[in-house]
Protein backbone atom coordinates (compact mmCIF):
# COMPACT_ATOMS: atom_id res chain seq x y z
CA UNK A 1 0.00 0.00 0.00
CA UNK A 2 2.95 2.49 0.79
CA UNK A 3 4.58 1.96 -2.48
CA UNK A 4 1.40 2.63 -4.31
CA UNK A 5 0.83 5.39 -2.21
CA UNK A 6 4.03 6.18 -3.37
CA UNK A 7 4.11 5.25 -7.22
CA UNK A 8 0.80 7.55 -6.83
CA UNK A 9 2.79 10.59 -6.16
CA UNK A 10 5.26 10.34 -7.63
CA UNK A 11 3.18 9.35 -10.92
CA UNK A 12 1.47 12.68 -10.31
CA UNK A 13 4.69 14.68 -10.65
CA UNK A 14 5.84 12.62 -13.76
CA UNK A 15 2.11 13.69 -15.28
CA UNK A 16 2.39 17.54 -14.35
CA UNK A 17 6.26 18.14 -16.12
CA UNK A 18 6.07 16.21 -18.85
CA UNK A 19 2.54 17.27 -19.99
CA UNK A 20 3.48 20.95 -18.54
CA UNK A 21 6.47 20.49 -20.69
CA UNK A 22 4.57 19.70 -23.97
CA UNK A 23 2.29 22.02 -23.49
CA UNK A 24 4.04 25.08 -22.46
CA UNK A 25 6.44 25.85 -25.76
CA UNK A 26 7.45 24.52 -28.50
CA UNK A 27 11.32 24.56 -27.43
CA UNK A 28 9.90 23.09 -23.93
CA UNK A 29 8.23 20.62 -26.15
CA UNK A 30 11.80 19.70 -27.61
CA UNK A 31 13.56 19.96 -24.21
CA UNK A 32 10.78 17.04 -22.58
CA UNK A 33 11.94 14.46 -25.27
CA UNK A 34 15.39 15.27 -25.14
CA UNK A 35 15.55 15.16 -21.50
CA UNK A 36 14.13 11.87 -21.30
CA UNK A 37 16.06 10.16 -24.30
CA UNK A 38 19.51 11.44 -22.17
CA UNK A 39 18.44 10.03 -18.51
CA UNK A 40 17.01 6.74 -20.52
CA UNK A 41 20.45 6.05 -22.45
CA UNK A 42 22.38 7.32 -19.23
CA UNK A 43 20.28 4.49 -17.64
CA UNK A 44 20.69 1.81 -20.34
CA UNK A 45 24.89 2.03 -20.23
CA UNK A 46 24.63 2.46 -16.32
CA UNK A 47 22.56 -1.02 -16.95
CA UNK A 48 25.40 -2.60 -19.07
CA UNK A 49 28.52 -1.73 -16.67
CA UNK A 50 27.11 -3.67 -14.22
CA UNK A 51 28.21 -6.76 -16.45
CA UNK A 52 31.48 -5.91 -16.69
CA UNK A 53 31.28 -3.90 -19.74
CA UNK A 54 32.32 -0.52 -20.25
CA UNK A 55 30.31 0.90 -23.03
CA UNK A 56 31.75 4.65 -24.14
CA UNK A 57 29.05 6.50 -22.05
CA UNK A 58 29.50 9.81 -22.93
CA UNK A 59 29.94 9.31 -26.40
CA UNK A 60 27.15 7.08 -26.64
CA UNK A 61 24.95 9.74 -25.25
CA UNK A 62 26.42 12.58 -27.62
CA UNK A 63 25.40 10.82 -30.37
CA UNK A 64 22.11 10.24 -28.89
CA UNK A 65 21.77 13.78 -28.46
CA UNK A 66 23.21 14.66 -32.08
CA UNK A 67 20.25 12.33 -33.57
CA UNK A 68 17.52 13.89 -31.43
CA UNK A 69 18.69 17.55 -32.46
CA UNK A 70 19.16 16.51 -36.37
CA UNK A 71 15.45 14.87 -36.20
CA UNK A 72 14.35 18.33 -34.71
CA UNK A 73 15.99 20.23 -37.50
CA UNK A 74 14.83 17.72 -40.17
CA UNK A 75 11.33 17.92 -38.94
CA UNK A 76 11.15 21.73 -38.69
CA UNK A 77 12.64 21.85 -42.12
CA UNK A 78 15.54 23.84 -41.17
CA UNK A 79 18.05 21.52 -42.75
CA UNK A 80 17.60 17.87 -44.71
CA UNK A 81 17.76 14.32 -44.60
CA UNK A 82 21.69 14.28 -45.12
CA UNK A 83 22.98 16.00 -41.75
CA UNK A 84 21.84 12.66 -40.59
CA UNK A 85 25.38 11.53 -41.81
CA UNK A 86 26.63 13.47 -38.98
CA UNK A 87 25.34 10.55 -37.23
CA UNK A 88 27.38 7.77 -39.06
CA UNK A 89 30.76 10.21 -38.35
CA UNK A 90 30.21 10.02 -34.70
CA UNK A 91 29.88 6.76 -34.70
CA UNK A 92 33.26 6.33 -36.84
CA UNK A 93 34.74 8.33 -34.15
CA UNK A 94 33.47 5.80 -31.57
CA UNK A 95 34.96 2.76 -33.35
CA UNK A 96 38.28 4.93 -33.65
CA UNK A 97 37.89 5.77 -29.76
CA UNK A 98 38.00 1.60 -28.80
CA UNK A 99 41.16 0.93 -30.03
CA UNK A 100 43.10 2.94 -27.25
CA UNK A 101 40.23 2.38 -24.21
CA UNK A 102 41.91 -1.33 -23.66
CA UNK A 103 39.03 -2.65 -23.11
CA UNK A 104 39.00 -6.69 -22.11
CA UNK A 105 35.94 -7.20 -24.53
CA UNK A 106 36.37 -3.82 -27.18
CA UNK A 107 33.35 -5.48 -29.02
CA UNK A 108 30.70 -5.97 -26.22
CA UNK A 109 31.31 -2.25 -25.59
CA UNK A 110 31.26 -1.39 -28.92
CA UNK A 111 27.84 -3.36 -29.07
CA UNK A 112 26.24 -1.97 -26.58
CA UNK A 113 27.36 1.75 -26.94
CA UNK A 114 25.79 1.66 -30.82
CA UNK A 115 22.95 -0.54 -29.34
CA UNK A 116 21.63 2.31 -26.78
CA UNK A 117 22.03 4.64 -29.52
CA UNK A 118 19.77 2.75 -31.96
CA UNK A 119 17.64 1.53 -29.42
CA UNK A 120 16.42 4.33 -27.50
CA UNK A 121 17.38 7.71 -29.82
CA UNK A 122 15.61 5.86 -32.73
CA UNK A 123 11.91 6.07 -30.50
CA UNK A 124 13.07 9.41 -28.95
CA UNK A 125 13.72 11.06 -32.42
CA UNK A 126 10.63 10.61 -33.73
CA UNK A 127 8.86 13.28 -30.81
CA UNK A 128 9.61 16.12 -33.35
CA UNK A 129 8.24 14.61 -35.75
CA UNK A 130 4.92 13.90 -34.52
CA UNK A 131 4.40 18.01 -33.70
CA UNK A 132 5.27 19.35 -37.33
CA UNK A 133 2.77 19.20 -39.89
CA UNK A 134 -0.62 18.03 -38.27
CA UNK A 135 -3.88 19.28 -37.35
CA UNK A 136 -3.95 20.40 -33.51
CA UNK A 137 -3.87 22.72 -30.84
CA UNK A 138 -0.74 24.41 -30.22
CA UNK A 139 1.44 25.23 -27.28
CA UNK A 140 0.51 27.55 -25.07
CA UNK A 141 2.97 29.75 -26.34
CA UNK A 142 3.40 29.74 -29.66
CA UNK A 143 6.83 31.20 -29.72
CA UNK A 144 6.59 32.08 -33.87
CA UNK A 145 6.55 28.40 -34.20
CA UNK A 146 3.48 27.68 -37.36
CA UNK A 147 1.86 24.30 -37.74
CA UNK A 148 3.21 22.96 -34.43
CA UNK A 149 0.91 21.08 -32.08
CA UNK A 150 1.78 18.83 -29.40
CA UNK A 151 -1.94 16.62 -29.85
CA UNK A 152 -0.93 13.65 -31.11
CA UNK A 153 2.31 12.94 -28.34
CA UNK A 154 0.08 14.24 -25.90
CA UNK A 155 -2.60 11.73 -26.96
CA UNK A 156 -0.09 8.92 -27.00
CA UNK A 157 1.25 9.72 -23.66
CA UNK A 158 -2.52 9.65 -22.07
CA UNK A 159 -3.30 6.01 -23.94
CA UNK A 160 0.16 4.62 -22.89
CA UNK A 161 0.08 5.84 -19.05
CA UNK A 162 -3.66 4.63 -19.09
CA UNK A 163 -2.30 1.24 -20.09
CA UNK A 164 0.54 1.16 -17.70
CA UNK A 165 -2.18 2.14 -14.85
CA UNK A 166 -5.10 -0.46 -15.77
CA UNK A 167 -2.56 -3.22 -16.32
CA UNK A 168 -1.01 -2.88 -13.26
CA UNK A 169 -3.59 -1.91 -10.83
CA UNK A 170 -5.96 -4.66 -12.06
CA UNK A 171 -2.50 -7.00 -12.37
CA UNK A 172 -1.40 -6.62 -8.75
CA UNK A 173 -4.94 -7.45 -7.41
CA UNK A 174 -6.04 -10.33 -9.74
CA UNK A 175 -3.34 -11.51 -11.87
CA UNK A 176 -2.89 -15.00 -11.70
CA UNK A 177 -1.48 -16.35 -15.06
CA UNK A 178 1.62 -14.84 -16.28
CA UNK A 179 2.30 -13.36 -19.08
CA UNK A 180 5.86 -13.77 -19.90
CA UNK A 181 6.85 -15.37 -16.33
CA UNK A 182 10.74 -16.02 -17.37
CA UNK A 183 10.84 -12.11 -18.43
CA UNK A 184 8.67 -10.76 -15.80
CA UNK A 185 7.29 -12.60 -13.02
CA UNK A 186 4.92 -9.85 -12.12
CA UNK A 187 3.28 -9.55 -15.28
CA UNK A 188 -0.58 -11.09 -15.59
CA UNK A 189 -2.81 -12.10 -18.42
CA UNK A 190 -5.35 -10.38 -16.58
CA UNK A 191 -3.62 -7.39 -16.38
CA UNK A 192 -2.73 -7.07 -20.16
CA UNK A 193 -6.79 -8.05 -21.11
CA UNK A 194 -7.79 -4.88 -18.33
CA UNK A 195 -4.83 -2.27 -19.54
CA UNK A 196 -6.30 -3.43 -23.15
CA UNK A 197 -10.11 -2.30 -22.58
CA UNK A 198 -9.12 0.82 -20.81
CA UNK A 199 -7.07 2.01 -23.15
CA UNK A 200 -9.36 1.17 -25.90
CA UNK A 201 -11.75 2.99 -23.94
CA UNK A 202 -9.95 6.07 -23.49
CA UNK A 203 -9.55 6.25 -27.51
CA UNK A 204 -12.50 7.74 -27.70
CA UNK A 205 -12.42 11.16 -25.51
CA UNK A 206 -9.21 11.15 -26.64
CA UNK A 207 -10.38 11.69 -30.06
CA UNK A 208 -12.75 14.13 -28.91
CA UNK A 209 -10.28 16.33 -27.30
CA UNK A 210 -7.73 15.77 -30.04
CA UNK A 211 -9.85 15.43 -33.48
CA UNK A 212 -7.06 14.37 -35.82
CA UNK A 213 -6.87 11.40 -36.91
CA UNK A 214 -10.26 10.12 -35.62
CA UNK A 215 -12.16 8.11 -33.18
CA UNK A 216 -11.17 4.64 -35.52
CA UNK A 217 -7.53 5.49 -35.92
CA UNK A 218 -7.24 6.64 -31.81
CA UNK A 219 -8.34 2.97 -31.11
CA UNK A 220 -6.06 1.44 -33.77
CA UNK A 221 -3.37 3.45 -31.88
CA UNK A 222 -4.46 2.63 -28.38
CA UNK A 223 -4.43 -1.27 -29.54
CA UNK A 224 -0.50 -0.55 -30.91
CA UNK A 225 0.29 1.00 -28.03
CA UNK A 226 -1.22 -1.91 -25.51
CA UNK A 227 0.47 -4.49 -27.78
CA UNK A 228 3.66 -3.37 -28.35
CA UNK A 229 4.29 -0.93 -25.29
CA UNK A 230 3.91 -4.13 -23.28
CA UNK A 231 6.62 -5.66 -25.23
CA UNK A 232 8.69 -2.97 -25.20
CA UNK A 233 8.31 -3.43 -21.32
CA UNK A 234 9.14 -6.53 -21.16
CA UNK A 235 12.46 -5.97 -23.38
CA UNK A 236 13.59 -3.78 -20.86
CA UNK A 237 12.71 -6.52 -18.24
CA UNK A 238 14.72 -8.42 -20.16
CA UNK A 239 17.67 -6.58 -20.27
CA UNK A 240 17.42 -5.89 -16.27
CA UNK A 241 17.02 -9.17 -15.59
CA UNK A 242 20.09 -10.30 -17.67
CA UNK A 243 22.48 -7.35 -15.50
CA UNK A 244 20.42 -9.27 -11.99
CA UNK A 245 18.65 -5.74 -11.14
CA UNK A 246 15.03 -4.85 -10.65
CA UNK A 247 15.09 -1.29 -11.23
CA UNK A 248 16.80 0.69 -14.07
CA UNK A 249 17.53 3.86 -11.35
CA UNK A 250 16.15 5.82 -8.45
CA UNK A 251 15.01 8.86 -10.03
CA UNK A 252 11.30 7.91 -9.59
CA UNK A 253 10.55 7.32 -6.28
CA UNK A 254 8.25 3.59 -6.76
CA UNK A 255 8.79 3.88 -10.55
CA UNK A 256 12.43 3.25 -10.92
CA UNK A 257 14.21 5.27 -13.49
CA UNK A 258 13.17 6.84 -16.43
CA UNK A 259 14.25 3.62 -18.63
CA UNK A 260 11.54 1.72 -16.26
CA UNK A 261 9.10 4.35 -16.95
CA UNK A 262 9.30 5.13 -20.52
CA UNK A 263 9.88 2.12 -21.44
CA UNK A 264 6.77 1.03 -23.59
CA UNK A 265 7.24 3.69 -25.37
CA UNK A 266 10.50 2.64 -27.50
CA UNK A 267 8.53 0.22 -29.17
CA UNK A 268 5.11 1.05 -29.13
CA UNK A 269 6.34 5.05 -30.60
CA UNK A 270 7.55 3.77 -33.49
CA UNK A 271 4.66 1.61 -34.71
CA UNK A 272 2.68 4.80 -33.82
CA UNK A 273 4.09 6.82 -35.80
CA UNK A 274 4.37 4.14 -38.69
CA UNK A 275 0.80 4.16 -38.97
CA UNK A 276 -0.08 7.34 -38.68
CA UNK A 277 2.33 8.63 -41.89
CA UNK A 278 1.26 5.84 -43.55
CA UNK A 279 -2.63 5.28 -42.90
CA UNK A 280 -4.10 8.79 -41.94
Amino acid sequence: MRNLSRRTVTGIFIVIIVLGGLWLHPYSYLSIGGLLLIGSVYEYYRLIAKTGTQPQSIAGIITALTAYVISGLVAAGIVNFEYYLIIVVEVLYIIIIELYRNQDRPFDALAHTVFGIIFISVPFSLFPFLAYGFDGPGTLINGNITGFTPGLITGFMVLSWGFDIGAYLFGSYFGKHKLLERISPEKSWEGFIFGFIITVLLAWPVSLWFKFPGTGDWIIIGILIAVTGTLGDLVESMLKRSVGVKDSGSLLPGHGGLLDRFDSLILSLPFVYLYILLFT
